[in-house]
């Protein structure tokens, strides 16, 4: 196994006005209008379905209701359901300000962009936020200090989030697929786990848990959430907020006191039994793929989008932020700007991808688990010089000298 990564969950925050790319909603000429879903897979919804002023907005079970349809992409960077807009109580930038429906008035208090996952609203630089991380019908929203955590991670209708900026030039918009398309998406999974795993089989390894040694405790699951290092925290809270009485619940004391360490204290003598005996859970597993997808692999498709480059180059971003966390791939890309530009800034895609790939291999080599670099130099270079921007099937590859066929 090879799933080591470089993440610091315990001292990382969303600190999204100045470090965080906030993409705005979608475009007025692509407005939709849908459920917004979020802990718990709940919805955002407004109380007693009243569109009067000052209704309460609060998380409800999702029921397909009007009162539970956003619409999106408003030219005001609004938020709508029922004629009017969310709204931030008295235009409030204090923590635990409410939420409220109200007149659509065009002010700060109704504006909201997507960054993360996160919906922050413009007028106090705060995110929605879940009261008390509260699951239950009627939990009222607020805003509060954006701290990229369950109760502030929401999907928006159509179960995604905006891609691409609303400044973004429409010629430097990549072609074809992109890494989100399933067919697609199937593909990165698979190439990924040939590196972690050995195998092609990806949906195999919810079930997988052991200590590498490498000093982050335990990695597991299907891209090695680790006990030392905050995802794994995170993984059960989520898979807790949606089922509380999982048999891993009992251990997030535990992993709280360990996160930043190898430590296994508390979680011994019975974690690794109790996460294979939740690995059965289909539960347990969408939370996996859920947090892969908000932590990882969202994110890292959202940048390459933004830099025009491909489905190849999209994958080359997830497959660093796998193994050197998300904030880890945005650094290699940050050295990788001093030799080359992506398309968006009017550079060649192939000498962008060596320069990415190159600064890669630099991070890789500086820990003896990555000194073998062949998941970058006989699989993704082969695709690009292959000219397989796009990810195309079928592709050959190898592995540390492991042959792979995806058809």
């Amino acid at each position: 196994m090879n799933r080591v990564r470089k993440l610091a969950y315990a001292s990382m925050g969303l600190v999204i006005p100045a470090a965080a790319i906030a993409y705005g909603l979608l475009p007025a000429s692509a407005a939709t209008a849908g459920p917004i879903k979020g802990l718990g897979g709940k919805c955002i919804d407004v109380a007693g379905a009243s569109s009067a002023n000052g209704a309460a907005v609060q998380l409800y079970d999702c029921n397909g209701s009007a009162a539970q349809q956003w619409t999106v992409g408003n030219t005001d960077g609004s938020l709508r359901a029922l004629g009017k807009c969310m709204d931030v109580v008295s235009a409030s930038t204090t923590n635990g300000a409410k939420i409220q429906l109200y007149d659509c008035n065009a002010t700060g208090a109704q504006k909201w962009t997507v960054s993360n996952g996160a919906l922050v609203n413009s007028g106090s630089g705060k995110c929605l936020d879940v009261t008390d991380k509260s699951t239950a019908n009627g939990a009222r929203l607020q805003i509060w200090t954006c701290a990229n955590s369950t109760n502030q991670t929401w999907t928006m209708p159509g179960g995604s989030t905006p891609t691409t900026p609303p400044t973004s030039s429409p010629t430097s918009a990549p072609s074809g697929k992109n890494l989100d398309d399933p067919a697609k998406k199937e593909v990165a999974m698979e190439i990924v786990s040939a590196a972690e795993n050995s195998s092609l089989n990806w949906r195999a390894q919810f079930a997988y848990i052991e200590d590498i040694g490498d000093g982050r405790g335990y990695t597991a699951g299907i891209i090695g959430f680790c006990s030392g290092t905050g995802d794994m925290l995170e993984l059960i809270e989520a898979y807790t907020g949606t089922k509380p009485s999982n048999v891993l619940a009992k251990y997030l004391p535990a992993l709280r006191n360990v996160d930043g360490t190898d430590s296994h204290s508390g979680l011994d003598p019975n974690f690794t039994r109790d996460w294979k005996t939740a690995a059965a859970d289909p539960v347990f597993q969408a939370a996996q793929e859920a947090e892969r997808d908000r932590v990882y692999f969202n994110p890292s498709v959202r940048d390459g989008k933004a830099d025009g480059v491909r489905a190849l180059g999209q994958f080359a971003y997830y497959d660093a932020a796998v193994m050197h966390g998300y904030d880890g791939m945005r650094s290699i890309r940050s050295r990788a700007l001093a030799k080359a530009k992506p398309p968006a800034q009017g550079g060649d895609e192939k000498a962008w991808l060596n320069a990415f790939m190159d600064e890669r291999i630099v991070e890789m080599k500086k820990e003896e688990a990555h000194s073998d670099v062949s998941r970058i130099d006989t699989a993704q270079r082969v695709f690009l010089n292959n000219g397989n921007f796009d990810l195309n099937t079928p592709l050959d590859f190898k592995v540390y000298g492991d042959p792979f066929h995806i058809g």
